[in-house]
């Protein structure tokens, strides 16, 4: 299946919930820590127990990375360990220009094999294009973050009479209208403006991070898209599943909150707004 089909494949069934695998050490149970790669535990039993019910998981690469080559070992056998129907997302965000951006590309794809990644615009075109060419898969590009410095930057205001982040929008929407794989990332905190721009967005894939630890309210996210009939989506929760218990039932509660998380999707699905 290609990559870009594993979304739609999932998001179409109802399953919205993207399972962070953002792994900190030090907040896995104690019994793993002992093992010859605790984090690959811990991803492990995460997966087992949550693989039926997810519609995707996002590695947050800096999670591996500050662990040097272990860590990136680690991160290649969680990717591996998934299954091959399940959309995997780099939470990378990568962006630069030219061959660095090629081999970031590289990286990703052909080497971790992920399905998807997480991009900076703000090199323009040419820092996002190698990643678009890889045809069958989906880069999801950063549009408003749902923290809370996001104000810094992204909602500037332009000389064309709108926000830095609608100019980043409408630019995506251009290139996905050459490369068909293009997605956004737009902070479930930032409710009110995703209501004000979910005309321009269209049916871009979104995905949304913010839910949950961060504040963002789930029920008023699935409102928003069944009363504009949307369904191209994922939300990402990463603490709340993952962390969802620190014991020997770590695995179990973590099941236990994500298909929580789809039922309460569901109700509010079936909700005439």
């Amino acid at each position: 299946m290609k990559s870009i089909d594993k979304f739609y494949s999932a998001v179409n069934n109802g399953k919205h919930i993207c399972v962070g695998l953002d792994t900190d050490i030090e907040k896995i149970p104690e019994q793993l820590k002992h093992s010859d790669d605790p984090i690959f535990l811990f991803n492990k039993e995460i997966i087992d127990a949550t693989h039926k019910d997810a519609g995707a998981y996002k590695l947050n690469f800096a999670f591996y990375e500050a662990n040097g080559i272990e860590g990136l070992k680690s991160l290649k056998k969680t990717i591996e360990y998934i299954d091959e129907d399940i959309f995997i997302i780099a939470d990378a965000k990568r962006g630069d220009i030219g061959s660095t951006s090629a081999m970031y590309a590289k990286s990703v794809y052909d080497y971790f094999k992920c399905d998807s990644v997480t991009l900076h615009p703000y090199m323009g075109y040419d820092s996002v294009q190698p990643f678009l060419e890889y045809k069958d898969k989906l880069n999801f590009i950063l549009a408003l973050t749902s923290n809370k410095s996001a104000n810094d930057f992204e909602t500037l205001p332009l000389a064309s009479n709108e926000w830095l982040y609608q100019k980043v929008i409408k630019k995506v929407n251009d290139w996905n209208g050459q490369f068909s794989n293009c997605g956004i990332v737009f902070g479930a905190t930032q409710i009110n403006q995703l209501q004000e721009n979910i005309s321009l967005i269209k049916d871009l894939p979104i995905l949304l991070p913010g839910v949950g630890a961060q504040g963002g309210s789930l029920e008023e996210v699935i409102k928003l898209f069944n009363q504009n009939q949307l369904t191209s989506y994922l939300i990402n929760a990463s603490r709340s599943i993952i962390y969802a218990s620190n014991g020997k039932d770590f695995a179990e509660k973590a099941s236990e909150e994500l298909i929580r998380l789809n039922a309460e999707i569901a109700n509010l699905s079936s909700t005439k707004y």
